[in-house]
């Protein structure tokens, strides 16, 4: 910003404390040093390519030294935008979409937009919509680990959709943001299996969705590729209490017990740490257990978790910037998000039980 300002400037702008007249964009654009019409392309989320950087950093920096906010009711009027997103999401109280709204919203937040929050628990039919009309009230549409069919009414009047955690062959989409699943599949495997594990147990999620079919593909592969490896599977939906079930009847069954026990999510390895100690075995003594997701969850079982890092509200912020990208015009970011493997307590070299 330029030097020389202050809260109480000699052009007279002073910051708005709540009493008299709110500042306006000619205030900003005199403590900025700008043009008026410098202050609307920021605010207007139009100045790129048309003033530096440096320049849009001075008028946001002015704007908040004076208490300026646009006024996004009036502007919204006249550029036929609302400036509201939806982020649709399989589950508000999984940790992980927690995560991907704080990102998704910061971002936002920058660009004066506002994100709405839907649940939409079955990842395969079709999401209702929220609002009276969807057209109506957003600008465009975010989903999370869905596929787009089961977005088309809120798709009926054509908004952008940016598809997270999803299939990126699915061209319903104006862009995909997604995580590198499949590498954090293939570094849970390499740890075991440089640990010597060759005999596996994949704890699958009963979910139909893409991101858990790459992790079946990418572990069957990266398994597979090694002479004298065994890997079944089982599967359970997103529950402690059913994936304990599912891995206690696994246990129970006439196969040898598994070394090592890899679940699709935190979730579910809880259930199976639950089930492995109920058959009399130790973690990692007897079996080794990984998740994914690496969520809260993952510190809090005893032993502590191997799992892979996912970088959910990294994830949301992208997903926000390559929406606000489409609406603009512009190419958004391409690229997968790299995961890393957070190697911890629950896994060792097998010593059988």
């Amino acid at each position: 910003m330029a030097q020389g300002h202050s809260p109480t400037d000699t052009s007279g702008a002073r910051r708005f404390d709540g009493d008299g007249p709110r500042p306006t964009s000619r205030d900003v654009a005199r403590v900025a040093g700008v043009s008026q019409a410098t202050v609307s392309l920021v605010f207007g989320d139009k100045w790129r390519g048309r003033v530096s950087e440096k320049t849009e950093r001075a008028v946001r920096s002015a704007a908040q030294e004076l208490g300026y906010r646009p006024n996004l009711a009036a502007r919204s009027l006249r550029l036929g935008r609302t400036r509201t997103a939806l982020l649709v999401v399989p589950a508000l109280t999984n940790e992980f979409f927690a995560h991907v709204y704080t990102g998704a919203a910061a971002v936002a937040a920058d660009h004066g937009f506002g994100v709405v929050v839907y649940p939409s628990p079955d990842v395969g039919t079709p999401a209702k919509d929220p609002f009276a009309s969807a057209s109506a009230a957003l600008d465009g549409i975010i989903a999370s680990s869905m596929a787009t069919r089961a977005l088309s009414r809120l798709r009926g009047a054509e908004l952008p959709l940016v598809m997270i955690d999803s299939d990126p062959a699915d061209r319903g989409a104006a862009a995909h943001v997604n995580l590198d699943i499949a590498d954090g599949v293939r570094q849970v495997a390499d740890h075991l299996l440089a640990l010597g594990h060759r005999r596996f147990l994949h704890l699958a999620s009963a979910v139909d969705a893409w991101t858990f079919d790459v992790r079946a593909r990418s572990l069957r592969e990266a398994v597979g590729a090694v002479p004298g490896t065994e890997l079944r599977t089982v599967r359970s939906p997103l529950d402690v209490h059913r994936a304990h079930e599912a891995v206690a009847a696994a246990l129970a069954g006439p196969d040898p017990v598994p070394t090592a026990i890899v679940c699709d999510g935190d979730v579910l390895a809880a259930g199976a740490c639950k089930a492995v100690r109920r058959r009399g075995l130790r973690i990692p003594e007897h079996v080794s257990v990984t998740g994914f997701d690496d969520l809260a969850l993952a510190s809090a079982l005893e032993p502590e978790l191997t799992t892979v890092n996912l970088p959910a509200e990294r994830l949301g912020e992208r997903a926000m910037s390559a929406l606000l990208a489409v609406l603009d015009g512009r190419a958004p970011t391409d690229g997968d998000l790299p995961v890393q493997l957070v190697a911890r307590a629950s896994t060792a070299p097998p010593h059988g039980p």
